[in-house]
């Protein structure tokens, strides 16, 4: 075992910085990562966590901003025609707290978007600087949906695949570590790692659909709800420490609503908690009907994302048949009858999809502006290990040695949409004029 500078091992969790052309903060929160600290708690360990992502500007119901600094642009993004950036605190400032917290005995870094993979290896890099060879894992969406790439293109010494509970002691005894349990398991919010003005939720993991071009079975096999008195005790917990704002993380968070939200949404009202619930991951409309409409507008529910995709049965149909234009129209009748107003409720649209025309977006947008909801043009960023993943490199249009920058969602439609770039300016104008009207 490894000699260690302080009687019990220190830890320290990274969230690491974002390089790309935007990024904002609509309540994203290191989950993983969190849950990393809590798994962590029940061992004789210390944990200290610094989070590259702060928010300095925070907006409506607990988003923001990030700080940004012009940083230069990869070579392989040199013509795509907008200023590429470092989101998050400034480097002088990460080594500063860095050094705060030394000595530390190993580090865990998270990672979210596979194109965001420059911002990991830069902040592994300057642990590299500050600490030297201590062990550094790297775990999250990235690590797990490209662990080759992760290892080969930044500083790590493991990367981390798939769930916390299936191996992390092992990493971390592998690594010459002793582990000693001493307690249960506590939330993040009681290790003081509550640093937003609102908090994520997660109630299911995993997704009963297989959508195409989404990761969600990929990264979760099996499809597991929490129980809706455990969540209920989360949000009070949560509540008590001020929080208002809650972000519901799940990718199916309607399925089989009378036994999972229903009960959750009931004992909210119940309780009387003037809470403010928001769905940014987007819901699957099919399973609304008009009782959880009813539950989800007294409960608070102020963001509504809704998930369309696309007005086209047959790309609906091939993409994973997850809702038709006839359950959508239902489901915004549903929602209007319960009060919700365009102002509240988004719709993700997508373009850029594999021969997807420009006026097939059109189309859809067409179709939105006559159902009086907000419109969401959302790119299609194509992601390593899912169906439309392969099919592209089966049809020659990526190849397997892609840089993962050119799948970013602000790049790939620019280079492979083949749309008249003029025309969708023009489309996103209108749209952007139509939402604020």
């Amino acid at each position: 075992m490894r000699a260690l500078p302080f009687d019990k091992l220190r830890t320290l969790l990274i969230n690491p910085w974002i390089h790309d052309f935007s990024a904002i903060n609509l309540w994203s929160a290191p989950l993983g990562l969190l849950r990393v600290s809590e798994y962590l708690s029940q061992f004789e360990c210390e944990v200290l966590y610094i989070d590259c992502l702060k928010t300095i500007k925070h907006k409506s119901y607990g988003t923001g901003k990030y700080f940004r600094q012009p940083i230069q642009k990869p070579l392989v993004l040199k013509q795509i025609p907008k200023k590429f950036c470092r989101y998050g605190i400034t480097p002088e400032e990460f080594q500063s707290r860095l050094k705060s917290v030394m000595p530390v005995d190993i580090v865990f870094v998270t990672s979210i978007m596979t194109y965001w993979y420059k911002g990991v290896a830069e902040t592994i890099s300057h642990v590299r600087k500050v600490f030297g060879e201590i062990p550094v894992v790297l775990g999250g969406i990235y690590a797990t949906l490209c662990p080759d790439h992760a290892l080969s293109h930044t500083e790590a010494d493991f990367i981390y695949k798939g769930k916390i509970e299936n191996g992390l002691e092992a990493v971390i005894r592998d690594f010459g570590f002793e582990l000693k349990k001493i307690s249960g398991k506590r939330p993040y919010y009681k290790l003081g790692f509550l640093q937003s003005q609102f908090a994520p939720l997660l109630t299911t993991s995993g997704c009963i659909f297989s959508c195409t071009y989404c990761a969600s079975r990929f990264l979760n096999e099996d499809f597991m709800r929490r129980s809706p008195d455990d969540i209920l005790k989360e949000i009070e917990e949560l509540y008590n420490l001020g929080i208002r704002d809650f972000a519901f993380y799940d990718d199916a968070l309607l399925t089989n609503s009378e036994n999972h939200l229903k009960p959750i949404l009931r004992m909210v009202i119940q309780k009387g908690l003037s809470v403010r619930f928001h769905t940014p991951n987007g819901i699957h409309v099919r399973f609304l009907d008009e009782e959880l409409a009813m539950l989800m507008k007294a409960s608070g529910f102020k963001t509504l994302r809704l998930s369309l995709e696309t007005v086209s049965p047959e790309r609906q149909r091939l993409t994973g048949g997850k809702v038709r234009t006839d359950e959508f129209t239902n489901a915004v009748t549903l929602l209007k009858k319960a009060g919700f107003t365009k102002k509240e409720m988004g719709v993700y649209l997508m373009y850029g999809l594999p021969n997807q025309s420009l006026d097939e977006v059109k189309e859809g947008v067409e179709f939105l502006k006559s159902l009086g909801v907000r419109i969401n043009l959302t790119e299609f960023s194509p992601i390593p290990n899912t169906k439309m993943w392969n099919e592209l490199l089966e049809n020659g249009i990526i190849n397997k040695d892609i840089d993962l920058l050119l799948t970013n969602n602000s790049v790939y439609y620019y280079l492979y949409s083949g749309y008249d770039l003029k025309e969708l300016a023009k489309l996103k104008l209108e749209v952007k004029d139509y939402n604020i009207s």
